[in-house]
């Protein structure tokens, strides 16, 4: 394993955002130009890398070539006067590259994002898996919860 892993600066924004066209556009299609998506997405992404909404974001390089990484975000629950942990965290946008793949990147990746949540009492961290990614969320402890419900607006008639 010749990777290292560190913590995403708004230096990284563009590399990344090329990372998440790469990773949605090959799942969805793209409906928006690659030019606009990156000038959009590096902006996002560079204003939240510098502390803004709670984002924090990991970084997988292979002499010193960004080729996966992992975003994070904390939320606050509600004060709770007995000794439940008061955060939860969201992980989104796990992506290594195709040529990355089976060395440990995605598993070095999910670890540190872990480790950073413990480290921080958090109580519990939520994600959308993809059926290619639920066996490395299932081998780090994920499983799937019966007592969270999810309401798909779109899905609701009248919604929009």
């Amino acid at each position: 394993m010749s990777f290292h892993i560190r913590q995403a600066t708004p230096a990284d924004a563009f590399t990344l955002a090329r990372l998440r066209y790469e990773f949605r556009s090959a799942r969805a299609g793209a409906g928006e130009g690659e030019g606009e998506f990156l000038e959009r997405c590096a902006g996002w992404m560079a204003e939240r890398l510098s502390g803004e909404g709670g984002w924090l974001c990991w970084v997988a390089e292979d002499e010193a070539r960004i080729v996966g990484n992992v975003w994070l975000q904390l939320f606050e629950k509600i004060p709770n006067p007995s000794d439940e942990p008061e955060r939860h965290a969201y992980l989104t946008n796990f992506y290594v590259g195709e040529s990355a793949r089976g060395r440990g990147l995605g598993a070095g990746l999910l670890s540190t994002a872990l480790e950073f949540c413990a480290a921080r009492g958090v109580h519990a961290v939520i994600l959308w898996p993809t059926e290619r990614s639920r066996p490395l969320y299932l081998r780090h402890g994920f499983s799937r919860p019966d007592d969270i419900l999810e309401l798909r607006l779109a899905d609701v008639p009248g919604s929009h």
